[in-house]
């Protein structure tokens, strides 16, 4: 992509990028479990509604929160990234449609507009994926360590 920017523009935000990256995941996996150990636990105030805790297997809700908080943490280090925040946009999605939509059109006339954004922001997290900074990374790295030895065997024999 070519941009117009100076030359130490340029280079900074490149240079900033996977960090950028990483606090972007980590605060929207660190937001998304929040509110998935509100529901679960009654932390931090407990449930939007109620204040308390969504009864344990209640439909949406319950199961909304548990991947709330499993996929909020997921997301949060970085392992199992892109499919976790797959999940993770597709219960956003299901929960505008579901609970917002029917109100009106608009997030911002409806009260969706957190939902809209976890949905984007995680659909985004699952196409860019976990950056440098996560356990996806660290496992790849190891793993690619691990086959180095092997190939450079099995080229000299």
């Amino acid at each position: 992509m070519s941009t117009n920017l100076p030359a130490g523009v340029k280079q900074l935000t490149e240079t900033a990028q996977p960090y950028v990256l990483a606090a972007f995941r980590v605060a929207i996996g660190l937001l998304f479990a929040f509110h998935g150990a509100a529901s679960l636990f009654g932390a931090f105030g407990g449930a939007a509604k109620s204040g308390g805790t969504v009864p344990v297997g209640e439909w949406p809700g319950w199961w909304a929160a548990l991947i709330q908080l499993v996929g909020g943490v997921l997301v949060l280090f970085g392992a199992g990234t892109r499919w976790a925040a797959l999940l993770c946009s597709g219960s956003m999605a299901y929960a505008y449609f579901t609970v917002h939509q029917e109100h009106s059109l608009l997030p911002i006339q409806n009260g969706g507009e957190p939902s809209a954004m976890y949905c984007w922001a995680f659909l985004a997290i699952a196409f860019i994926g976990s950056g440098p900074f996560s356990v996806d990374a660290l496992l790849t790295r190891t793993r690619t360590a691990a086959a180095e030895p092997a190939a450079r065997t099995a080229t000299t024999v």
